[in-house]
């Protein structure tokens, strides 16, 4: 069903393409991923943001372990079809697995200095504890 479009998608040499993931609502970017062949159909077809684990070798649906669930709302890819880009409807309160809204929380001042902006808004100690 999707072979045309993964025929278009440019994947590098090990099979995966990155993947920015945005909040439907606001824009926010949440986290950038990386996908196969196979993550992007098992995500077109089922709607939940599904990524290929490059450190476990493996296929991870977002908020399976910290219920912090991504429903696909868009999926495009960019000009040169080297890139995705999905916006979500982020169910719950987090997409980082540090408890921050957004993976991106460390601002990088142009003397070298860095700030985290905003707080954890959970502890990922006690929601991937048990897992």
């Amino acid at each position: 069903m999707y072979e045309t479009i993964l025929k278009t998608m440019k994947f590098d040499e090990k099979g995966l393409i990155p993947a920015v993931v945005q909040d439907y609502k606001d824009n926010a970017v949440l986290m950038v991923a990386y996908m196969n062949k196979e993550s992007v159909k098992r995500t077109l077809k089922t709607k939940k943001a599904t990524f290929w684990s490059r450190s476990r070798q493996s296929f991870w649906v977002k908020g399976e372990s910290s219920g912090n669930i991504q429903k696909v709302k868009e999926f495009y890819y960019d000009c040169d079809a080297d890139c995705i880009l999905i916006k979500v409807n982020q169910i719950g309160v987090s997409a980082c697995h540090t408890g921050h809204r957004s993976c991106f929380f460390t601002k990088v001042s142009f003397t070298g200095n860095t700030k985290t902006i905003g707080k954890p808004l959970f502890d990922p100690k006690k929601v991937y504890a048990a897992k």
